[in-house]
């Protein structure tokens, strides 16, 4: 199999475009829950729109691209799709009721939470660093739910439940990323998405605006559009190089929120997201330190064969 040509600058622009799009893909998701373009739609109708354009989009792509598909380990991927939908059907919930910054730098936890599940799922190893960056971001997010009787946030705990259940899809995505091309996981993860949010969004479908219509599809359109920057930007970079620059998605988040709902993060907001940043960050760089021993030892040993 052909490895990606190498390219740092392209692979951060990909990253940052990235991040401009999975904030936009939470921005659409809040105007959809309020009454901003209409009565708001219920987080099944959202998160099924989302899975419909972004399959669209994908499938579009894929007629012009018409790239070699192989056969996917269904159980796998329905498992992978469950644990996104029902991570992505939560966070569009949470943004509804708390600002788009405190809502995405609870999201920055599904890395932990995914390290936390590698442990019974995976079998995997997790040392001090480790563990010093899942407390420390953990710690974060619990200054994020603002736990005092006036100021506790329990829509926050939506977004907490988000990050808990992508951490999860995260151990399917490992297992995936080893049998099967990027663009068939997409492609196949959209395509169950759109059939699990079909049937579950049945009870509460109700008629969109014109403006919810625009919306939904613009949702759907960047997510599949986030996807393939990402997809792309870790096939052109190290992880451990490209991987910071996804902590933007905050700033996005929280520019979009001043921008269009006048809505300012406080000095809470801002603790609370720079510790699970923080911590996030730890953890990132762990992984890179390991995976950088482990190419050492590798290279030791091809030496001597």
């Amino acid at each position: 199999m052909s490895r990606t040509p190498q390219n740092p600058a392209t692979a951060v622009a990909l990253m940052l475009l990235a991040t401009a799009f999975i904030a936009g893909t939470t921005l659409m998701a809040k105007s959809l829950g309020t009454d901003t373009l209409g009565p708001p739609l219920h987080p099944l109708q959202i998160s099924h729109g989302r899975f419909v354009f972004a399959f669209l989009a994908l499938a579009s792509l894929a007629l012009v691209m018409r790239p070699k598909l192989g056969r996917p380990a269904l159980p796998l991927h329905i498992a992978r799709t469950l644990s996104g939908w029902g991570g992505v059907t939560l966070m569009f919930a949470a943004v509804a009721y708390v600002p788009l910054s405190d809502a995405t730098a609870i999201s920055f936890l599904n890395p932990v939470f995914g390290m936390l599940l590698a442990i019974p799922l995976l079998g995997e190893k997790v040392g001090k660093w480790r563990w010093i960056a899942a407390a420390l971001a953990m710690f974060g997010a619990v200054i994020l739910l603002r736990p005092g009787p006036d100021t506790f946030q329990a829509a926050a705990l939506l977004a907490l439940g988000a990050a808990l259940v992508m951490g999860l899809e995260l151990i399917f995505i490992k297992k995936l990323a080893d049998r099967e091309p990027p663009f068939q996981i997409l492609l196949v993860n959209n395509a169950i998405g759109l059939c699990i949010a079909s049937l579950a969004v049945i009870p509460v479908w109700v008629m969109p605006t014109a403006g919810q219509w625009a919306a939904l599809a613009g949702l759907g359109v960047m997510m599949a559009a986030a996807q393939t920057c990402f997809v792309n930007a870790m096939a052109r970079a190290d992880a451990s190089f490209v991987t910071p620059f996804s902590y933007m998605t905050l700033i996005f988040a929280t520019l979009y929120d001043a921008l269009i709902f006048d809505v300012v993060p406080d000095a809470v907001s801002w603790i609370g997201a720079a510790i699970i940043v923080g911590g996030a960050g730890l953890l990132a760089w762990r992984e890179s330190v390991t995976r950088a021993r482990l190419r050492r030892v590798a290279a030791t040993l091809g030496g001597r064969t």
